[in-house]
């Protein structure tokens, strides 16, 4: 079975408030994080890679086995047993360009995440100015071409807040009605706003 798990880092926008909101709908949430979040099991973070790059401690050999990853920003909405027993690598399509891998909501196999630690322990600070704005999704769609889509794996299960909830006068690639679409598993918010700057009856209590 994999460990569901998130990532926190200090001094940013997200906090321990937000781990805590997820862990209210994942059992056994884990997060790797360099503070302690009262009421769920942490990690120690080992290195001080700044921005979204501490998510590369997720490929770290201490840490073992299966991983299924979220990121703080996500809202789980339904069942996820599929999404988190997957059983192989899975990456998200970038919503707005989906030849892109994105890398806010994976499942990483052990043997994946060896792959991609090896190519990235040789020179973290190379590949942070290599992929430059594209962030770790570039490094890690680099390494794994072989990943799966969740998009394709399971259609409808996973969606976007600002493109299938949202409508075009919402945002500006907004495709919705305003309302959850059913069958909505995961709601992923990449970018603003975030979940807890929404009112909706289906997003987590943030307080």
């Amino acid at each position: 079975m994999a460990l569901n798990i998130c990532v926190l880092r200090s001094g940013g926008e997200y906090r321990p408030e937000h781990v805590r909101a997820l862990a209210q709908r994942i059992p056994k949430l884990v997060c790797l994080s360099d503070v302690p979040i009262p009421g769920v099991q942490t990690i120690t973070m080992l290195h001080d890679w700044p921005g979204w790059w501490c998510k590369m401690e997720l490929f770290r050999p201490d840490i073992y086995g299966d991983l299924f990853y979220l990121d703080l920003d996500t809202v789980v909405v339904g069942d996820i047993e599929r999404l988190a027993s997957a059983g192989r690598t899975t990456m998200l399509s970038d919503f707005y360009f989906p030849e892109r891998a994105a890398s806010g909501l994976m499942y990483l196999s052990a043997s994946d995440r060896e792959i991609v630690w090896q190519e990235w322990i040789k020179d973290p600070a190379g590949h942070m100015a290599r992929c430059g704005s594209l962030g770790d999704q570039k490094l890690i769609g680099d390494c794994l071409p072989h990943a799966a889509r969740w998009q394709d794996d399971h259609p409808g299960d996973v969606i976007s807040y600002k493109v299938h909830v949202c409508t075009k006068q919402q945002a500006p690639r907004g495709q919705g009605n305003g309302q959850l679409p059913g069958g909505a598993k995961i709601v992923c918010f990449h970018g603003k706003p975030r979940p807890w700057g929404i009112k909706a009856d289906w997003v987590p209590n943030y307080g």
